[in-house]
């Protein structure tokens, strides 16, 4: 049986974002980052967000607050309401989201779903079913262009014994034993609704609640026991922590089983005080909480290598690494290609805020988009006339040319490498 999945959502409307259910934002209402990072950090497995924007404005709004919605949750995102045409789609997949929800209520979603499936793939197109009907009628054309339903608790049995096709089953179900009960019928791929979408649920907890009950959930599981671990003297491992997302070295600090155990158990980075002979929750009283990526051991078994997503600093000095005093330093070229990208990143965001006198770099900008573009295209011209030349030198002096160009109208736009490569990473 597959893991099966836990899905909170949330209502966009009238620019702002709140949990529905009648339930009140913990958060303050619309706060979108704080909302999205709660659910990211308690156990959702993926998120669904219900668009109901009215109007051009506050549709383009909703797309930037989907935008935000996907950079912050680092889960998968789909999204339902408000989609009528292609463009919806393209606009929603653009913007980050894993998938789109096509609403079989609408006609236009029904005559839709071919069209956007064949060019965005079957894998991203979710169809939402509200009775029994509307999946009967449309069965061929549902199966062969989408990947999962959405549908209401009430129905979810009888779409099973006609398809195997995957169905989130969103409810209002709010007793845990009943929602234990639907997680294990094999026509319930996931959970949505009230009681998975609450503020003051944890996830974590039921997970663990449902794990005890024999349904597969996703949760962190060890694959080598702690047994196998090769402790110091004290009964600890050392803890080298990372930051997932630029590799800086945070802090090292140890663990004994039961902070091991509670580190898989919340997500969260659980240590052992030496100094304080108790157990450490990191960030506890700062707040400056470490959310587990990884957990990796070292070849010998006597050292844990954790990434993590740092929030705040890491260090007591305020510092967001512990490392930060010099010792001994030999001048070298750092060739790490992401290090390099953002350096030159950012010198010429400086060149645009700090103007240089003489700068080509103000130069493109003083005369603006148009000559900016000229010097992509131009490049990107010399590039293909390079590539043409059996000696690599050129291609690779023409290839940086272009890039430099690429990141002066990145600047200009206003996207960064971090947008780029969180793009790249979802492709």
């Amino acid at each position: 049986m597959a893991d099966k999945l836990l899905i909170p959502c949330l209502y966009l409307q009238s620019g702002k974002a709140v949990t529905g259910f009648g339930q009140r934002n913990l958060f303050g209402e619309g706060n979108i980052e704080d909302l999205v990072r709660f659910y990211r950090d308690n156990g959702a497995d993926e998120l669904l967000v219900f668009d109901f924007s009215s109007g051009d404005k506050e549709h383009d709004q909703a797309i930037a607050n989907i935008k935000q919605i996907c950079v912050i949750a680092e889960i998968p995102v789909m999204v339902a309401g408000n989609i009528n045409r292609m463009e919806d789609v393209k606009k929603l997949l653009y913007a980050g989201c894993a998938k789109v929800v096509l609403n079989f209520s609408k006609e236009s979603n029904i005559l839709l779903l071919e069209e956007v499936s064949k060019r965005f793939g079957k894998e991203k197109m979710v169809i939402s079913i509200s009775s029994m009907e509307e999946f009967a009628d449309n069965q061929k054309l549902i199966e062969k262009y989408a990947d999962e339903i959405l549908a209401l608790d009430t129905i979810q049995d009888e779409i099973a014994t006609s398809s195997d096709m995957k169905v989130i089953l969103h409810t209002e179900e709010s007793k845990t034993d009943a929602l234990k009960d639907l997680l294990k019928k094999e026509s319930v791929h996931a959970l949505s609704g009230a009681y998975i979408s609450s503020l003051e649920v944890k996830l974590i907890d039921f997970k663990e609640d449902c794990k005890a009950s024999g349904i597969p959930v996703i949760t962190f599981e060890s694959t080598i026991s702690w047994s196998d671990f090769k402790l110091n003297n004290d009964g600890l491992i050392p803890v080298v922590v990372q930051d997932y997302k630029n590799d800086q070295v945070l802090m090292v600090a140890y663990m004994n089983e039961e902070a091991f155990q509670n580190t898989l158990k919340t997500g969260k980075m659980t240590y052992w005080s030496r100094s304080r002979q108790e157990l450490w929750l990191k960030g506890l009283t700062s707040g400056h909480f470490q959310y587990v990526k990884s957990l990796a051991l070292d070849c010998d078994n006597d050292t844990i290598l954790a990434k993590v997503d740092q929030i705040g600093a890491a260090c007591h000095t305020g510092s967001r690494s512990c490392f930060f005093k010099p010792l001994v330093q030999k001048e070298y070229n750092d060739t790490n290609p992401l290090h390099i990208f953002q350096d030159v990143y950012d010198v010429i965001a400086d060149r645009k805020i700090h103007p240089k006198e003489g700068s080509y770099t103000n130069y493109l900008f003083d005369k603006g988009i148009d000559k900016i573009l000229k010097k992509v295209g131009e490049e990107c011209a010399e590039i293909i006339i390079a590539a043409k030349n059996p000696d690599k030198e050129e291609i690779k002096y023409e290839i940086s040319d272009f890039l430099y160009h690429a990141m002066v109208l990145m600047v200009e736009k206003g996207v960064t490498w971090e947008e780029i490569t969180s793009e790249l990473a979802r492709r």
